[in-house]
């Protein structure tokens, strides 16, 4: 297989003028997102940079405790993303999207490196920082999805949920028809991105490996893995998250103590 071929930055970015694109559509219909895309492109640019030298770091080190100190280091600041992104009071919902994420990921990541995969050693930087990276990135916005619907179902059907609570039942009973709409709803682009995979788009991991030089039968046989695993552990963090918050943020009478603020 041919080797990788570098990108000069130059070439980089040049096609980086590419963005105006966006930014004339967003002045045009007046959607006030260049700001924004500013922010995030200058974050994005300068956080890969800065994670691609420490990575480069960690991979010769492979200590143990760095990996999973960087894992938590990353589990914290996608927690903190998600919370952000609901626009929900951080201090209610914190500890259980944090907890969402963990459960969901630890025992699919470890069962990867023990069972599927086996580097050696087991907790080597290059397989488990990257693999970690791309289950809770995928994992992000199902969480967020799942956390605006249920707070937001709350809100809109206020009538059904408190006259649950009016004949009697539990807080828990009356948010599971809202906690079950919202883990379908954040579990939905995620079942139509694997049924149409492979004829409609072209997965990332896939590509990315192929591009490195990798066997297309050993890219797939990847892509596969990681795709299962994404939607395993955002069926996991979800629930988890959803089943959390609940508990956190809704108090005995069945009061929602937690709704979205405006920015």
């Amino acid at each position: 297989m041919a080797s990788v071929v570098d990108i000069p930055w130059v070439t980089l970015t040049l096609f980086l003028s590419t963005l105006l694109i966006p930014i004339m559509i967003s002045r045009q219909l007046q959607l006030c997102i260049e700001k924004e895309l500013f922010v995030s492109i200058g974050r994005m640019f300068i956080q890969l940079i800065l994670v691609g030298l420490y990575l480069e770091y960690l991979f010769q080190i492979n200590s143990l405790a760095i990996n999973l100190a960087w894992l938590l280091v990353m589990l914290l600041i996608g927690a903190s993303a998600i919370v952000s992104k609901t626009n929900l009071p951080k201090k209610m919902l914190l500890l259980p999207t944090a907890l969402g994420l963990l459960v969901g990921l630890l025992p699919i990541l470890a069962l990867i490196c023990l069972a599927v995969i086996r580097p050696t050693p087991v907790y080597n930087a290059q397989y488990l920082i990257p693999l970690a990276g791309m289950l809770l990135g995928n994992s992000l916005s199902g969480n967020i999805v799942a956390l605006q619907n249920l707070f937001s179902s709350f809100e809109q059907r206020k009538a059904e949920y408190e006259g649950a609570i009016a004949l009697g039942a539990s807080p828990r009973f009356a948010s599971l028809p809202f906690v079950r709409e919202a883990i379908q709803k954040s579990l939905a682009p995620s079942l139509a991105s694997m049924s149409t995979m492979g004829i409609v788009t072209l997965p990332g991991m896939m590509t990315g490996q192929i591009l490195g030089g990798a066997s297309p039968m050993i890219a797939i046989k990847y892509q596969l893995m990681i795709m299962v695993a994404i939607f395993v552990v955002l069926s996991i963090s979800t629930t988890v998250t959803l089943s959390l918050a609940v508990r956190i943020c809704i108090n005995n009478n069945g009061r929602i103590l937690a709704k979205p603020h405006n920015n």
